[in-house]
């Protein structure tokens, strides 16, 4: 019986999983133990192999209808005896190269260093208050990140000096072991992949390059932003390594709740107390809009909880480029303090809608309408 693991087991999918699902899993899991993230690991080396495997023969439908049915053992059969397998890294990543190439740049292998690699991309949460994400602002953020060190120029090494060639692998990078039949390249320990080793650091950036500084970003907010927006200032990341473009910068907004307005998509929401007496012979009243006070019509017979619409006095949508609308809602304010002149009108008012209710009614029972 084959002494090797179940390919699905050591993708982590299920067995119905599409390929979608199986390539973003195979791509996980190849960052976790790729040999450049985990220099002189055996058994790191041994995961990516058994990974790369396992895609391998699952990303093929036939071959995975007959891993399917058969096990391993049905692919011993296939194309003149498939045992499964690379012979070596290079192999890997000339297959998957596409996938790789998100992840560690060009292809994948560092080799001697040379290839140039993406700077990382920085994370800056900002908080601004609703005004501010309904019309928009300009403003400025301080970050720190890495720059390439001035004072070597991101050689690593003492001005004056230079780094010096691996003495281990020659200035290869790698190490080949030979297993059985198999040459196996890992990354060299002791350069870590980059083919050269400094001998005598640079003062100001210890060997390491780059040196964390700090810096004014300029940020321009769009008008219509909300809570959760992410902006994107590209470029504004971390520094690349041999030559490779920077990471990018990405701010998220985090918008302070206003104390009369409420945001609904591009629409804003407000409540104003009327009298009933305004509500029933209709008003006119000032309310604040986010540009200033407007006078809103008030009709007659409002009720409480209806909406006055304001047509365009919303916020401003970032895909249309077109305003919302705000909302009024209407809450009915009881008098708690009535002289006696008012208690009297008032009682009039009730007596008269209760002479028209028993009116109503008596014509009701005299099959009136």
């Amino acid at each position: 019986m084959s002494g090797k693991r179940d390919y699905y087991e050591i993708l982590g999918i299920s067995r119905d999983a599409d390929e979608n699902e199986m390539k973003a899993r195979y791509r996980k899991v190849a960052m976790k133990y790729h040999p450049d993230r985990n220099p002189g690991d055996k058994a790191a080396e041994d995961h990516f192999k058994e990974a790369a495997e396992a895609y391998e023969i699952l990303s093929n439908p036939e071959k995975r209808q007959i891993y399917d049915q058969y096990g391993h053992r049905g692919l011993e059969g296939m194309n003149g005896g498939f045992s499964g397998g690379f012979r070596n890294f290079d192999d890997i990543f000339s297959n998957f190269g596409d996938i790789f190439e998100d992840l560690f740049g060009s292809s994948g292998r560092r080799g001697s260093g040379s290839r140039a690699y993406r700077g990382s991309d920085l994370r800056y949460d900002l908080s601004i208050e609703f005004m501010e994400a309904a019309f928009g602002i300009e403003t400025e953020i301080d970050i720190e990140k890495y720059q390439v060190c001035g004072t070597c120029n991101g050689t690593g090494a003492r001005p004056g000096t230079e780094a010096k060639t691996c003495s281990h692998c020659r200035g290869t990078g790698q190490f080949v072991r030979t297993q059985g039949f198999f040459s196996v390249k890992t990354t060299c320990p002791h350069c870590r992949g980059e083919g050269k080793v400094i001998v005598d650091p640079c003062p100001e950036c210890r060997g390491k390059t780059q040196v964390v500084v700090a810096k004014k970003v300029t940020l321009k907010i769009p008008a219509g932003v909300d809570n959760g927006s992410k902006l994107r200032l590209t470029g504004e990341g971390e520094p690349g390594t041999n030559g490779g473009p920077p990471g990018d910068l990405y701010v998220f907004l985090h918008v302070h709740p206003h104390d009369f307005f409420e945001r609904q998509n591009n629409d804003v929401v407000c409540r104003i107390e009327l009298s009933f007496i305004q509500a029933a012979l209709g008003d006119e009243v000032t309310v604040p809009t986010l540009k200033g006070e407007t006078t809103l019509k008030i009709p007659k017979g409002t009720q409480y909880g209806d909406t006055i619409r304001l047509r365009g006095q919303g916020i401003m949508s970032l895909r249309s480029n077109s305003p919302g609308d705000q909302i009024v809602l209407v809450d009915l304010k009881t008098p708690r303090h009535l002289n006696k002149r008012q208690e009297e009108l008032l009682k009039e008012v009730a007596q008269l809608e209760s002479e028209k209710f028993t009116s109503k009614i008596k014509r009701i029972f005299k099959g009136g309408a």
